[in-house]
């Protein structure tokens, strides 16, 4: 009796989900998979921004695990157009460039962009500062964003499976 009731919450609760493969997705990208790949990273993120800038201004980067893929993405601007440039973390080695052309990720491009106009510093110095100021820290990602006006680069470090986020000023 027991194991048909739970049975058919178990199933239940798998139709309940089934709808939302991205919770998946999202658990696949989250910091704890980012962490669990990090130590097989053998270039910095400051390495994936200056590789990136064949593409354009590097205006974000992050290291993320998409489709079961561990990955270094950064997003460039060039000519008003953008581009995610996918960066192989092991040799700094370009690999595949998309034109970001909608949804989310145009939006956010276009948000980052703006902050990136009012910099005065490459996204670079703020990644070397914010690990400097956290020692034993890595940089996993940085975006920048406009806060009361200002350019700021939002660096989020990780140390094992520690995890913290910092805004360092770009201008």
């Amino acid at each position: 009796m027991w194991n048909k009731v739970l049975a058919t919450l178990l199933f239940a609760g798998v139709i309940a989900t089934s709808g939302s493969v991205a919770s998946a997705d999202e658990d696949e990208a989250s910091g704890a998979a980012v962490a669990k790949y990090m130590p097989t990273a053998k270039i910095t993120l400051q390495q994936g921004l200056t590789a990136a800038e064949s593409h354009g201004r590097p205006i974000s980067a992050k290291y993320e695990v998409d489709e079961g893929h561990f990955q270094l993405s950064v997003y460039t601007s060039e000519g008003g157009k953008f581009s995610e440039v996918l960066v192989d973390h092991n040799t700094g080695q370009l690999g595949k460039s998309e034109a970001i052309t909608g949804g989310d990720d145009l939006a956010d491009a276009k948000k980052q962009m703006e902050a990136c106009a009012k910099a005065k510093k490459p996204l670079k110095s703020a990644v070397d500062a914010a690990e400097q100021a956290s020692a034993g820290y890595r940089a996993v990602s940085v975006s920048p964003k406009l806060s009361k006006g200002h350019a700021v680069a939002v660096v989020t470090l990780l140390k094992g499976a520690q995890v913290k986020t910092v805004s360092e000023p770009l201008e």
